[in-house]
């Protein structure tokens, strides 16, 4: 028990070690690296463990391996030492342990079969290659026998035996013929994995004499062929037909065992007739999906890359229409050991600890075992620095002897594996591998990353400074990779500079400087545009781009994302494309692609060819290109250019642009030089120094520019100083401790020679100080740190080349940066002007404290709480801006009787400074809003109920309603104005003393002490008796009463009318005739036809005024009876219903379409009691008075 115990712990000990332990090193590939360090052997090549060889060629077993020192090479045979030197027909090839033995000039391969070893060894330790197992390949002849003739009686089953000679390695078998063509096999005939030729049954066209079975030895690349065999097949009447049997396997049953990773081929073979038809399950589960295939007509099942959950039974069925047969095979997979942790080699510095592991699986179970330099670890020198547990080898405190190379090896009965790797343990100084200066380019913008690839042991620190001698960078701008890369995500124009890394161990320390220059992204500032050109016209797409000027930058043009044609017409120029005499086949999509080393940008625009229309007379184009330049006078400032203009097409030339190439320092970049008359052909032009010119002429008429003429020769003028300085030139801290100088860089033919730097002086102002300078070259700004707050500097900039300076600049007056503003502004004074508006003073701040550019101040207010409401709600601060030195301003839009705080900040360029203390302040009262709704409800003969809702905004104590109404008579005229007040505190009134069947409108508003605010209006109508309650419409805002539409003066109405007439009149004569000829009329029917609609029923799910209403009692509709909820009438059987007409005389609408007054019958009637109109008839009456 106390054993197990200790066990347990030990392996904790163990586990707790090997986390603990410090990762090995990695050495980069650099082939001078490699070769410095010294090196353990690795083996690289060698030739495999089954290694067949052709008995009639030399034998070249091969061993090749690296290390430092150059590996020596032994090689032993069958476990003992093999004497290289001693058999002159061995060698081994020069700085190789590969041995070749000579067979071809008398060796017999034979005599060298056997197990072969090689072992590469260095002063660092000893690898070894696998066990080598050289056969000659064999390929014997057939036995000789006497082959009896197969008599076979039609639809027997027959087996045709091959029986090849056991060859190395197995032969392929296939069956043919004497005239060596295939024997063609089908389900019924076809040839086993052991080579033989199954028939399931035979017919007779399968009686011949030359059944020959081949075997091919591809090693010795022989065919042996078997003695044909004869099959005779002899018919009886009838054909006995017999269910399936198996000839292959035999039995019920069968085992196979295959190894894992290899391909599993299962068989069967049946007889029978009908020929039987193979099917294969996997008893207990599925085939795999993806590694499952039938071959041979199914008789095969091939699995492929076979694994230990391939086991299992798999059946076999062979079935037709008589019966079947099965076969189980029982199938095993084992495997040969298969690595899950290789060893790898290790490269550790002194006192460093790192581990082996050495972890194989396989079936059965692999056996581990460990050998250093190529000896058992039992019977291995001793090392104090290395510990072995199963399969791991640790190592503690590592010393330089403690180098070796160690072979794992697992092994089972089915095959081992062998891997060497070796510990390597090296002290070497820090070593940086990237090349000093190394220049990065990179666009703004985008990630730079610098590398700084290393080498030490032990493994050295990396650490990267900005310039020579700047500070350690550090900080979320940077990221820093563990192979000693530098990444700045995010590259700017002012991370442009030197950066140096710097390696450390403690053997020593080395540092490394590359450069860093972020360019301007390539942009196209004008893109092509889509373009509609007649056939036989002209076209141009421009690409005019801006880039980086130290950018190169190349322009391509494609047509459909392919070349341009080949074709003369296409002319492309430095920032267009033109088309001459555009064809059909130029239609489709042009893109413009600008490259340049660090990037790349395009545009694309569409052609569209049309027809073109009929040739005029005169055909005016573009002119010529001038030709034939000539360069005269040269100076050191000037040049003469003349030409010969070319033909005008028609249209007067109407001037002549010059143009101009740089070859020195923009070859292939043509700029404007100027422009001249048409009727002049020849120029003075103004030169610069240091520049190599080339000028070309284009011509211009009314109808476009001419194609640019050749270039004329080139001119080189002199160097000399700059003529002018950089412009723009501006000072402007970034930070509060620092002075950013920027200017404008000369362009290249502005530099007047070689060698453009600038001279960049500075000094403060009202100080007697003396002018600071330094002189830099390819940028176009520079830092001043250690600067005071926001104080004035005069600055200056000089160009300056290799011939000295140009003039002196003028000075310009620059500031330091700004900080935040120091104090706030004092004396914070409101003073209210109204309900909305108030105004706020402030006194200025001292200048000194502001620490920048004064740019006014900021106020904030918001709103704390309305006092007419005492909730709070969320606050929402106002911001009012007020530029320069202003110390007061008006606060619009506030809300009445409300509550404010305040605040005052000034602001310069850095931002805001402190706020001042918050200043409370109230407005005063005001006049409310409209109240929230008003509604009119209850409608009686002579009242109505009025509710409202309080205004949204009160803006002060209400202290009263103002309700005003009038009534509208018949001819939409509005009677008198009655006003009524009422107190604040109601909510609803009941107006009385109405008249009946009257509208009315109302206005109302609520007041405060302030005054009446906004109005809400609404009408309403009293009903017209107690039986004809409808409710009331409610309309807003309308001064007069809604308009009615007199629906009988329509003329559509007439026309439908008369339509209705027409046809009631061609029923009746229908009638008539019908009554003449005996026929009899039914009553019933036309009473239906001709229904009077007052003696409907009228159901409460219809929607109708109410119960039903004998016309014989003209009796009035129940008390309380209302319209439908939407207020309309719906349309019942009867089709004069004026509800499919719209407004009548007697039957009114409300504005929302509900009905008012009787609906008329086929009688007339007496009008409604209490309803004192005479107005017209109802339509309806006069056409049932028709009826």
């Amino acid at each position: 028990m106390m054993k197990k115990r200790s066990i347990s712990a030990s392996k904790a000990s163990l586990v707790l070690f090997l986390c603990q332990m410090i990762s090995a090193l990695d050495v980069p590939l650099d082939s001078k690296l490699l070769e410095e360090l010294s090196q353990p052997p690795t083996i690289t090549q060698q030739s495999p463990k089954d290694y067949i060889v052709d008995p009639r060629e030399n034998i070249v077993i091969q061993c090749e391996a690296k290390g430092k020192p150059p590996p020596s090479f032994s090689w032993t045979r069958n476990g003992t030492h093999f004497d290289i030197d001693k058999d002159a027909q061995v060698t081994m090839k020069p700085n190789s342990g590969t041995l070749v033995v000579n067979i071809m000039n008398g060796g017999k391969a034979e005599a060298y079969e056997g197990v072969y070893q090689c072992t590469a060894r260095n002063e660092r330790g000893a690898a070894i290659s696998n066990n080598i197992v050289i056969r000659p390949s064999r390929s014997p002849l057939w036995t000789k026998e006497k082959l009896e003739p197969n008599h076979v009686r039609e639809g027997d089953s027959l087996v045709l035996h091959c029986r090849p000679p056991v060859g190395l390695p197995p032969p392929i078998i296939f069956w043919m013929d004497n005239a060596f063509q295939r024997l063609p096999q089908s389900e019924r005939v076809s040839q086993g994995l052991n080579g033989d030729l199954y028939f399931s049954n035979v017919q007779p066209e399968d009686t011949r004499e030359d059944y020959i079975c081949y075997a091919r030895f591809n090693h010795t690349q022989t065919i042996q062929q078997k003695q044909p065999i004869s099959v005779k097949v002899f018919s009886t009447k009838p054909v006995t037909e017999r269910q399936p049997i198996l000839l292959t396997p035999t039995g019920s049953t069968s085992t196979k065992v295959e190894l894992r990773g290899n391909v599993l081929l299962l068989e069967c073979i049946a007889a029978g007739l009908p020929t039987p038809v193979i099917r294969w399950i996997k008893e207990g589960g599925e085939l795999p999906a993806n590694r499952t295939f039938f071959e041979n007509f199914k008789k095969t099942l091939k699995i492929t890359d076979v694994s230990e959950a391939d086991s299992g039974n798999y059946k076999c069925i062979a079935r037709n229409i008589l019966g079947s047969a099965h076969h189980v095979i029982s199938v095993t997979v084992k495997a040969a050991p298969y690595w899950i942790t290789a060893p790898r080699n290790l490269v550790l510095s002194p006192g460093e600890d790192g581990t082996l592991i050495c972890r194989a699986n396989g079936n059965p179970k692999p056996n581990i075992s460990w050998l250093a330099n190529g000896v058992p670890i039992s019977i291995a020198p001793e090392d104090p620095s290395r510990k072995v547990d199963g399969d791991t080898i640790i190592f503690s405190h590592v010393q330089e002897r403690s180098s070796a190379v160690y072979q794992c090896n697992a092994s089972n009965e089915y095959g081992y594996l062998l891997a060497n790797a070796f510990v390597n343990v090296l002290a070497e100084p820090p070593r940086i591998l990237t090349p000093a200066n190394k220049l990065y380019q990179v666009i703004a913008d985008s990630p730079a990353l610098l590398d700084c690839a290393y080498f030490g042991s032990p493994k050295p620190e990396i650490e990267w400074f900005r310039g020579v001698k700047g500070s350690i960078l550090r900080g979320s701008e940077y990221i820093f990779h563990d192979n000693g890369t530098l990444e700045i995500p995010v590259a700017q124009k002012d991370s442009t500079g030197t950066y140096t890394c710097v390696a450390r161990n403690e053997l020593g320390k080395i540092q490394n400087e590359v450069q860093l220059e972020v360019k301007d992204p390539t942009m196209i500032i004008k893109q092509p545009e889509y373009k509609v050109i007649q056939r036989y016209g002209q076209v141009s797409f421009e690409c005019i781009i801006k880039h980086d000027t130290t950018l190169l930058p190349t322009i391509i043009w494609l047509k459909d994302n392919g070349e341009l044609p080949d074709d003369e017409r296409f002319l492309v120029g430095k920032d267009n494309l033109t088309i001459m005499n555009v064809t059909d086949k130029d239609d489709g999509t042009y893109t413009c692609i600008v490259n340049t080393t660090l990037d790349s940008v395009s545009a694309s625009a569409v052609l569209t060819v049309v027809a073109a229309p009929p040739t005029p007379a005169i055909i005016y184009a573009r002119p010529n290109p001038p030709f034939d330049l000539e360069l005269t006078g040269q100076l050191e400032r000037s040049v003469e250019l003349s030409w010969i203009p070319g033909d005008e097409n028609n249209s007067p030339i109407t001037s002549f642009v010059i143009e101009y190439e740089d070859g020195l320092h923009e070859p292939g970049v043509w700029h404007y030089q100027t422009e001249v008359p048409g009727t002049q052909t020849t120029v003075q032009l103004k030169l610069s120094p240091y520049v190599n010119y080339s000028f070309r002429v284009i011509a211009v008429n009314e109808i476009g520019r001419s194609q640019p003429s050749e270039p004329s020769e080139q001119y080189l003028t002199k160097s000399a100083n700059p003529d002018e300085n950089p412009s723009n030139v501006q000072g402007i801290g970034s930070e509060p401790d620092n002075l950013v100088i920027t200017w404008e860089s000369l362009k290249g033919f502005q530099s007047n020679g070689p060698g453009l730097q600038y001279k960049v002086s500075w000094r403060q102002k009202d100080v007697d100080d003396e002018w600071t300078s330094v002189i830099v070259a390819n940028v176009s700004k520079y830092i001043v740190s250690g600067t005071p707050t926001f104080v004035p500097y005069e600055i200056k900039v000089q160009a300056l080349n290799d011939l000295g300076y140009a003039p002196e600049p003028s000075e310009v007056i620059g500031h330091s940066g700004e900080d935040l503003p120091m104090v706030a502004p004092g004396n914070v004074q409101v003073h209210v002007i109204n309900s909305t508006l108030a105004k706020v003073h402030w006194d200025p701040v001292p200048l000194k404290t502001v620490r920048g550019h004064l740019q006014g101040y900021k106020v904030y207010y918001w709103k704390v709480q309305s006092l007419s409401r005492r909730s709070r709600r969320h606050v929402e601060k106002k911001i009012l801006t007020f530029r320069g030195n202003k110390t007061f301003g008006m606060l619009p839009g506030l809300e009445p009787y409300s509550s404010y705080k305040l605040n005052v900040r000034v602001v310069n360029g850095k931002g805001e400074g402190p706020a001042s203390p918050d200043k409370v302040f109230k407005t005063p009262e005001g006049v409310p809003s409209s109240p929230s709704f008003l509604k009119i409800t209850n409608p009686t003969l002579d009242s109505l109920t009025l509710e409202w809702g309080l205004p949204t905004h009160p803006n002060g104590i209400l202290t009263s309603y103002i309700l005003k109404f009038q009534p509208i008579n018949n001819t939409h005229e509005l009677g008198p104005l009655v006003e009524i007040r009422i107190p604040a505190n109601e909510s609803s009134l009941i107006l009385k003393n109405l008249n009946y069947s009257t509208r009315y409108k109302f206005y109302f508003n609520a007041q405060t002490s302030v005054g009446s605010g906004s109005q809400i209006t609404e009408e309403a109508v009293t009903i017209m008796d107690e039986a004809g309650i409808l409710r009331p419409a409610v309309g807003a805002g309308k001064a007069m009463a809604s308009r009615q539409v007199d629906i009988a003066t329509q003329g559509w109405f007439i026309g439908l009318m008369c339509a209705v007439a027409l046809l009631i009149l061609i029923l009746l004569i229908v009638c008539f005739i019908r009554r003449n000829k005996g026929g009899k009329y039914p009553v019933k029917e036309k009473e239906d036809a001709h229904a009077d609609p007052e003696i409907q029923p009228m159901k409460e799910d219809d929607g109708t005024f109410g119960e039903y209403s004998d016309a014989e009692d003209h009796k009035p509709l129940k008390k309380g009876s209302r319209t439908p909820s939407d207020r309309t009438v719906k349309k019942e059987d009867s089709d004069d219903s004026l509800v499919d007409y719209g407004e009548g005389v007697n039957g009114q609408f409300n504005e929302d379409g509900s009905f008012i007054g009787q609906y008329s019958g086929k009688k007339e009637k007496e009008p409604a009691e209490g309803n004192e109109s005479s107005e017209a008839p109802s339509p309806v009456n006069a056409m049932n008075s028709f009826v």
